[in-house]
């Protein structure tokens, strides 16, 4: 079980709604690779263990756009740098995280999905108009993938680059500085869209300026490909068990939303603090060309676009 669990260590991916997991390798291949490394063992028992692990078989779905056109070789491609890359970091006991937006949420007397065990049924408002809410709540997470730890910085303005640079800057100084004293270097694994959009100046700009700068620290980072943003680790590693753990219950105020964040726990050891960020950011800013070229930015090799680093400037 222990084998198994380490192959799909990064060839897993899930849903951060259930907390379903499933995977790019078939069990055919799954046997062969374990028999290769010495572990005798047939496809139908690998299904078996897959099975306890908690994953399932999944079925096509029609979710990327037409005007998404990465072809396979590529995308697997992409893989096998964030695996490398991972490795390379977890070697050296290097930060590794895995960031992203997690679902916006209405904050007041709305239906959460789910159910509790209650004597009688929670009462909340019939429909969800964004009017009656008393915000929008806006959670961006940092997965700790070599502590198992998370953090989520619940925010209520837009979610731009800024927000999501100032939640990992937040995160480093709160509990990563304390966890790495000796680290200078970074990775941070992140879709290719929202608000760490790999094609965005801001994003890159705001690692330069309030967290590769301030913390002189290196900064790699590594994008998923687009439509691929289910094998993010956060995804099913953080953002299923928030969801699982706050199932069946009204968010009706922040202090509610961050109460079940941080009672989010785990059988595997998951622990998950969280912050909230009243600050206001604005949309629509733009990096110059001046801005952009006094970042400190080393495209990698191979696939630049989604793969690259930012290195601190001398103050």
């Amino acid at each position: 079980m222990r084998d198994i669990k380490q192959l799909m260590e990064y060839e897993t991916a899930g849903d951060p709604m259930n907390g379903s997991k499933w995977s790019r390798k078939t069990t055919e291949k799954i046997a062969c690779l374990l028999n290769e490394a010495g572990i005798e063992v047939s496809k139908n028992t690998v299904g078996r263990l897959l099975r306890q692990l908690g994953f399932s078989l999944r079925v096509n779905h029609k979710e990327l756009s037409s005007g998404t056109k990465i072809d396979r070789s590529t995308r697997d491609r992409q893989f096998s740098v964030i695996e490398d890359l991972r490795d390379q970091f977890a070697k050296k006991g290097a930060p590794v995280v895995s960031v992203d937006t997690k679902k916006k949420e209405l904050v007041g007397n709305f239906k959460n999905q789910g159910a509790t065990w209650r004597e009688a049924p929670l009462l909340v408002n019939d429909h969800d108009f964004r009017s009656d809410a008393e915000a929008i709540a806006v959670p961006y997470g940092i997965h700790d993938t070599l502590a198992n730890e998370g953090h989520v910085c619940v925010g209520q303005s837009h979610d731009t680059a800024e927000f999501a640079v100032d939640a990992i800057s937040c995160w480093w100084s709160k509990e990563g500085m304390r966890k790495y004293p000796n680290a200078k270097k970074i990775l941070i694994l992140a879709d290719a869209g929202g608000s760490n959009n790999c094609r965005a100046r801001t994003w890159k700009y705001w690692l330069q300026k309030k967290l590769c700068n301030p913390h002189r620290i290196t900064a790699s980072v590594s994008h998923y490909p687009p439509g691929a943003s289910k094998w993010n680790p956060i995804e099913h590693r953080l953002f299923s068990e928030i969801s699982k753990n706050w199932a069946g219950i009204p968010l009706q105020s922040f202090r509610t939303m961050l109460n079940y964040i941080r009672t989010t726990k785990t059988k595997s050891g998951l622990k998950v603090s969280a912050c909230y960020n009243r600050k206001k950011y604005l949309k629509g800013i733009k990096i110059s060309d001046d801005q952009m070229s006094r970042i400190k930015l080393k495209p990698h090799a191979i696939l630049p676009q989604w793969n690259y680093t930012i290195c601190p400037k001398k103050m």
